[in-house]
């Protein structure tokens, strides 16, 4: 069989039923001129759509946001080398799937000569090891390795796999971009809703650009629902497009309002002690692309802010649930991050040790120039001593029970309390030790 010239469509990469698939899929562009946005990267002449075109595009990474066309890149990729696309999911594939793909890989370049472009979505979700499971598949070429990531490369991923490939930032589509998009998708009798002969609003138009926000996967959605709300020869006004802007994306924004949103809801559901209402705010912002790195840091600080020392091991075991995380990598990584949510929405609550630091700044503020009692300052000279530094100090362990009453605050603050443990945990052992300490303190003054 002669093989194909270079850049045709390659039926493995494409043919699949239109009928199928959503109108983003049917949309895709098959061709490096039917590319929108990306001027930078892929105007004539510019190196990464030379190496493209020549089918001798190397590994790479592609970092940009959603919808501006990192799985595209990858597929004409593959098509103009003539090289199989096989995509691996970093949520729900793992290192077993690795191999699988590599030895397909290898079979397939001893026996037809063709090579592979190895597609990883999200590769930023991937943890230290599972990124090193791909570097000697790499540098030996059995697979041309295509990161699309949302997440800055740098912090993300590992240093030995970003040394072995080069990084290519995409930018947002215009709202410019989308209107084409737009108007394409609309006129296109085979691949787009053409055949529905749609009439299509000029402020409709203008609100699905403005409102996918670079995202061309999401006007295309929400264009789709509009077209089924209407039906064929229907007429798609601005009002329809803002209803299928809420049916299609009363979803989950990690970088919008409802990022923070969802994000207080979990916070509130952890302080409120109900494990249900906590797992399912962490399963929407996971399903919803949120780095799961986030809930990590929200649990650790809620773990101090409204557990404290009602359970010391809450925060003990958020910290040691995120470096779980990054052992296991996703999937298995959300299991100690579920484990850690129910520990920390039923673990008993107390706000007292964040009272007590806002009592202590306030204080601090008012009393900047407060003096540090004599007898527990430093006196490392012998003028210090003779100054009365240092004088009267009790070593605690002096004392059989390692208390010994004395002065710490300055005399400004010498009644001052600033902590006053809660009612339940491990605060009420607090709350004996310092009733007990209080009246040692009350013997000795009597």
């Amino acid at each position: 069989m002669p093989p194909r010239a270079r850049g045709s469509r390659d039926p493995q990469l494409f043919e699949a039923p239109l009928a199928s698939q959503p109108l983003a899929a049917r949309m895709r562009p098959r061709t490096l001129d039917e590319v929108v946005g990306q001027r930078k990267l892929l105007a004539p002449g510019k190196a990464l759509r030379t190496a493209i075109e020549a089918g001798r595009a190397d590994s790479m990474i592609l970092w940009g946001p959603p919808g501006s066309g990192k799985t595209t890149l990858g597929l004409l990729m593959a098509q103009h080398g003539q090289r199989a696309f096989v995509p691996f999911s970093a949520v729900t594939d793992g290192v077993p799937r690795l191999r699988e793909i590599v030895h397909e890989a290898e079979e397939r370049l001893a026996t037809t000569g063709r090579g592979t472009v190895l597609f990883v979505d999200e590769i930023h979700r991937l943890n230290k090891s599972q990124q090193d499971a791909f570097l000697p598949h790499v540098e030996r070429g059995t697979v041309t390795l295509v990161g699309a990531t949302t997440e800055n490369p740098s912090f993300e991923v590992i240093g030995a796999l970003l040394s072995r490939v080069r990084v290519f930032v995409l930018e947002p589509l215009t709202a410019d971009d989308i209107a084409g998009l737009v108007d394409r998708a609309v006129a296109d009798r085979d691949r787009g809703l053409g055949a529905l002969a749609l009439r299509l609003d000029a402020d409709a138009r203008a609100m699905l650009a403005a409102e996918a926000d670079g995202d061309a996967r999401r006007a295309l959605t929400v264009l789709e629902a509009a077209a089924a709300h209407v039906g064929p020869k229907g007429h798609i006004t601005a009002d329809v497009v803002r209803e299928a802007l809420q049916m299609r994306f009363a979803r989950y924004d990690k970088s919008g309002e409802e990022h923070f949103n969802a994000l207080s809801a979990y916070h509130k559901s952890l302080r409120g002690s109900d494990a249900q209402g906590a797992l399912y705010w962490m399963a929407r912002m996971i399903t919803g692309g949120e780095d799961p790195m986030t809930l990590f840091r929200r649990a650790i600080a809620m773990s101090a802010e409204d557990i404290g020392l009602a359970d010391p091991n809450a925060l003990q075991i958020a910290i040691a649930a995120r470096e779980a995380y990054h052992v296991l990598g996703p999937p298995e990584g959300y299991l100690p991050l579920a484990e850690m949510t129910v520990y920390l929405a039923t673990a008993p609550k107390s706000n007292a040790t964040l009272r007590a630091l806002g009592a202590a700044m306030a204080a601090a503020q008012e009393t900047p120039a407060a003096p540090v009692p004599l007898h527990i300052r430093n006196a490392p000279t012998a003028l210090m001593k003779e100054l009365g530094y240092f004088q009267g100090y009790k070593y605690a362990h002096d004392s059989e029970n390692a208390y010994l009453p004395q002065q710490y605050l300055p005399d400004a603050l010498k009644d001052a309390a600033f902590y006053e443990p809660g009612k339940f945990g491990f605060e009420k052992e607090i709350a004996k030790r310092m009733a007990w300490w209080a009246s040692l303190d009350k013997e000795k003054k009597e």
